[in-house]
């Protein structure tokens, strides 16, 4: 299976996009030369981490009794949060991976 880092960063952007209910097609293009990969994992990180901290609110506010949230708004964003962590999880076991593989060839 061939990863290339701007289809790995459009697919993840893609999930985080379609998890924040916002559409798609707005979403921007990258420029080879202009990103490096560092800030573009980070910043898929930053989007999971806001995803986290937006369930984490909702929780709470529910939990307090707060009636502009709904049981079905706080179910719905804790899934987002929980699909875009695993997506994550996943992509950062692809990177050990692939270092164990590039670690294990002869020099």
């Amino acid at each position: 299976m061939d990863i290339t880092t701007n289809s790995l960063y459009a697919q993840m952007q893609s999930m985080s996009l379609e998890a924040s209910g916002n559409n798609i097609t707005s979403m921007p293009k990258v420029n080879q030369s202009s990103s490096d990969f560092g800030n573009i994992l980070q910043d898929a990180v930053k989007s999971v981490n806001e995803l986290q901290k937006d369930a984490g609110a909702k929780k709470t506010a529910f939990e307090l009794g707060d009636r502009s949230v709904t049981l079905a708004e706080t179910m719905i964003a804790s899934q987002k949060a929980g699909i875009a962590f695993d997506a994550t999880v996943q992509v950062r076991n692809k990177f050990v991976e692939a270092y164990k593989e590039i670690m294990s060839m002869p020099v």
